[in-house]
């Protein structure tokens, strides 16, 4: 056994990993990248399907964005966004206003998604309180949906399984409205008819509009699968949040830069925020940055009010290596068409995905856009039969299903929040060449699971 792995158990404490997992004796020490593709200290390829975690947007082995984090270090290893600025965090925030959608040009940067969303807070109790309404400290947000890890941002979040064991903390504050799962408009149907948009506005009004800060949402949930919205959807959460005067943030630490084919997910589904949250793809994970972006005119109403600052802030905010990566990662994004290139292939994934369902009975539904999917899966859509409660914990929680997607070596996402699903989110970069590729190594993935299931009847 390689001694790295006896290392990792001694003194690595691991992320959302259950004990006999990190104890087992398989457990995977990636070495290398490059590309769409790792490399395990045993020497096995691996196809990565889920960029890391939703992040690797550039893929591996990006030596243009490794010079740049090397450049700044030498010139810069650190300096403060309190009272300063430097040349990178500049640039960075610069950029991201120039292609953030509508009027959002403030850029605030943090470390990751979940610090993101806590400014995100921050932000709307401050801004409500320069403007007189101190009452305002409700928070609407959505049934599964994950808004990061830290107890304000957990609050947010709608998992149960992953908030519960932590109350009380802040969710008397925070109201849970149904999501958009299973949604479509039907001929002649207005969006504000649908179930979630009503929720919301119904929510607002049930709490008292005046203490209600902010409604936040994914365009495109992660939580429950990839949740699409329907059409006009987010023009309605813009109107009833006009009405009541709230705040709309879109959380995008997942669908920016990329993600869903264009720079932030709002310009896809039509959403006009006036925040948002990002991370991950911001640096293509090559470097720990995240950030708010907020409209110019709701900053300036923070500044010109009696608490006259945005009462928030990190050592590492801004960090000037991060931002740097930021900057490089941005420019590759751009010079080299990259969201051209989802746009383009998103089809050859969605028919394949489509393909993959017409010949294993055992997926129920396939959802997303760009490249973000979701494969829900049951026992048999034939007969219309869902996995049973004891089929679901062994699949999901014993590891079988994880086992499945190591032995075709593809690193794909088992899935086990509201259903039991694969998550797909590969590189931006990867081709139809590797799509293709993706799709074969998922298919033995789903053959394995059907035999599984065979086996269990």
């Amino acid at each position: 056994m390689p001694d790295d792995r006896l290392q990792a158990r001694r003194h690595l404490v691991p992320h959302f990993t259950r004990g006999e997992a990190w104890k087992a004796d398989d457990l995977v020490v990636i070495d290398r990248g490059e590309g769409c593709y790792v490399w395990d200290t045993d020497g096995n390829e691996y196809l990565d399907a889920l960029a890391g975690l939703i992040c690797i947007n550039l893929g591996y082995g990006r030596s243009d964005l490794t010079a740049a984090a090397a450049k700044q270090m030498d010139k810069l290893a650190f300096y403060s966004n309190w009272g300063f600025a430097h040349p990178s965090s500049v640039e960075a925030a610069s950029m991201i206003a120039a292609i953030a959608p509508g009027d959002l040009d403030r850029v605030f940067f943090v470390n990751s998604g979940s610090e993101a969303v806590e400014s995100a807070l921050k932000f709307a109790r401050c801004y409500h309180l320069a403007n007189g309404d101190g009452q305002r400290h409700k928070v609407i947000a959505r049934d599964l949906a994950y808004h990061g890890t830290t107890l304000g941002a957990l609050a947010l979040t709608g998992l149960p399984n992953l908030r519960d064991p932590f109350r009380p903390m802040l969710t008397d504050c925070v109201r849970h409205v149904p999501n958009t799962f299973g949604e479509h408009l039907e001929p002649g149907q207005a969006a504000r008819d649908l179930p979630s948009v009503k929720a919301v506005e119904e929510a607002i009004v049930a709490e008292g509009p005046e203490t209600v800060a902010m409604v936040i949402a994914e365009p495109v949930q992660n939580g429950r699968g990839a949740l699409v919205p329907p059409e006009g959807y987010w023009r309605e959460l813009r109107r009833i949040c006009d009405a009541y005067g709230v705040l709309l943030c879109a959380d995008e630490v997942i669908n920016s830069f990329g993600r869903v084919g264009h720079w932030f997910g709002s310009e896809r589904v039509g959403a006009d925020p006036d925040l948002i949250t990002f991370a991950k793809g911001v640096t293509s994970g090559y470097a720990p940055l995240g950030g708010l972006i907020a409209r110019d005119s709701h900053v300036e109403r923070i500044w010109d009010s009696p608490m006259s600052l945005f009462l928030h802030g990190s050592t590492f905010g801004g960090h000037p290596l991060s931002t740097a990566v930021a900057v490089a990662n941005i420019t590759a994004l751009r010079d080299e068409n990259v969201l051209a290139g989802v746009l383009r292939n998103e089809s050859v994934l969605d028919k394949g995905l489509g393909d993959l369902m017409a010949v294993h009975q055992c997926i129920k539904d396939v959802r997303g856009i760009g490249y973000f999917y979701a494969i829900e899966l049951m026992r048999d859509r034939n007969s219309g039969t869902d996995l049973t409660e004891a089929e679901f914990a062994s699949l999901m929680y014993d590891e079988v299903l994880d086992q499945f997607v190591r032995e075709a070596r593809v690193l794909v996402r088992p899935d086990a929040r509201g259903a039991a699903m694969l998550m797909i989110s590969p590189p931006l970069v990867a081709d139809a060449e590797v799509i293709d590729e993706i799709l074969s190594r998922v298919s033995q993935v789903l053959d394995r699971f059907g035999g599984w299931l065979e086996a269990a009847k």
